[in-house]
């Protein structure tokens, strides 16, 4: 499976979130860390934002999400 990590321009622009609401949202365990891409870049993969963003359509609580979230970090372990 292919993915493409996306910088912070980006997923903001496809979560319509401002950038402290983005990063609030990571604190609070609604939105996944930033992946490491470089010694000063960091990304977050398009597959991970898109779920989020469904997991959203879709009305889910921010407990359901928060477990979504986990779920998405334990397959970044797994990931080849």
């Amino acid at each position: 499976m292919s993915h493409t990590i996306l910088r912070l321009p980006e997923v903001l622009k496809k979560r319509g979130r401002s950038r402290s609401a983005h990063y609030k949202d990571i604190q609070d365990g609604l939105f996944p860390p930033p992946i490491k891409i470089g010694s000063r870049a960091a990304g977050w993969t398009d597959q991970e934002t898109d779920t989020i963003n469904a997991a959203r359509i879709a009305g889910k609580s921010d407990d359901e999400i928060r477990e979504l979230v986990f779920k998405l970090l334990a397959a970044r372990k797994t990931a080849v």
